[in-house]
């Protein structure tokens, strides 16, 4: 069995051609303290960073319900129309619920008048 071991002159002058084409004359600057002082990458970082301590509208919540305002403000127009048709939903069985359960009461009469 014969390997060849040397290419084609052309593929050669070709690669040359490629491996020219790739090289970048651009010289980095690393001048980047200069640009960015260290005073100003705190005042960055501080103004870019979450918050760490609680707003005043979250004090009364708990870490679920922190959750579910991440969830529900993440959520696209359709998306959030769809959970308020879900509420809207819920909302309209329950009322129906307690209709009944009242018309039950007073059938029962629980609701005595005094």
């Amino acid at each position: 069995m014969n390997i060849m071991t040397t290419e084609d002159p052309a593929e050669q002058s070709d690669l040359i051609c490629v491996e020219e084409s790739l090289m970048s004359l651009e010289k980095l600057d690393r001048a980047s303290p200069d640009l960015w002082p260290e005073q100003s990458v705190n005042e960055f970082v501080a103004q870019n960073s979450p918050q760490t301590e609680p707003s005043s509208w979250a004090a009364g919540l708990t870490p679920d319900d922190i959750n579910q305002l991440h969830h529900l403000g993440n959520l696209s127009m359709g998306g959030l129309i769809s959970e308020v048709k879900k509420l809207h939903d819920m909302a309209y069985q329950l009322g129906l619920e307690e209709a009944k359960e009242m018309t039950r009461g007073k059938y029962l009469n629980i609701f005595k008048h005094k």
